[in-house]
């Protein structure tokens, strides 16, 4: 598996509180794990040890989950996101380096109320995951465009919102402070929120692309749009 411009960033502001409970131990990254009182996190998803890069030591790297949930504002869309998108990464340090390997993303469709249509969020390609002082992370997030209710399918099997060339590109921001709510699995949650991305119109849609971004009110300019999230994340070493 390839590093796909580094996958590096986004939830290692945990790490900082996080590093110490580590050594509390747990199992190796594979199978699912349940909170006390939440959600159970699958970490079948996690790269394979193979799949980590060149010089790697298991033992001081660590797969993580994050489920997110909140909400959607791009365009003429403005929906919550009740069911969470799933994205699963390695990470860990090669010669002092921060590395990451990108290993899932998945969600389920969101209703775009007033339309038969659906959003799915799909991985578009680029994450950059260690956070800094002025940001939580980026991630770049296309949308699968589909019929609700099990109308035909679109015309092609490729029509989004964006696309691995021109994503939605977010650039999250802290808007809650990282806790840990479970140290068995460790888990530790937090707030973050882009309000300034762009969204760009709909691709690989065919003859419907102009009438798709009429109902969806795309292509639509940064500062017009927000997308909200609540995270929260499992880590497991890998030994």
């Amino acid at each position: 598996m390839t590093l796909n411009r580094a996958v590096r960033r986004f939830a290692s502001a945990a790490a900082g509180a996080l590093l110490a409970v580590l050594a509390l131990g747990a199992a190796p990254a594979r199978g699912a794990e349940r909170t006390a009182d939440g959600p159970e996190f699958d970490f079948s998803a996690c790269p394979t040890v193979d799949e980590l890069p060149a010089g790697a030591d298991p033992g001081t790297w660590r797969c993580e989950v994050m489920h997110a949930t909140g909400h959607l504002r791009m365009g003429a869309i403005d929906e919550p996101l009740t069911e969470p998108m799933k994205i699963t990464f390695a990470e860990g340090r090669v010669d002092g380096e921060f590395r990451q390997v990108f290993g899932e993303m998945t969600a389920a469709p969101i209703r775009v109320g007033g339309t038969p249509l659906t959003l799915t969020p799909q991985y578009g390609g680029y994450s950059d995951f260690l956070s800094d002082g002025t940001r939580r992370g980026e991630l770049d997030i296309k949308f699968a465009i589909g019929w609700a209710h099990g109308l035909p399918a679109l015309p092609s099997s490729g029509c989004s919102v964006g696309s691995d060339g021109d994503a939605v590109h977010l650039v999250l921001k802290d808007t809650d402070p990282t806790r840990v709510i479970s140290r068995d699995p460790l888990v530790a949650a937090f707030g973050a929120k882009d309000a300034e991305f762009a969204a760009p119109g709909t691709s690989g849609c065919g003859p419907l692309s102009r009438a798709l971004d009429r109902a969806l009110g795309l292509p639509s300019a940064a500062g017009a749009n927000a997308f909200d999230m609540d995270v929260t994340v499992a880590i497991r070493p890998y030994m």
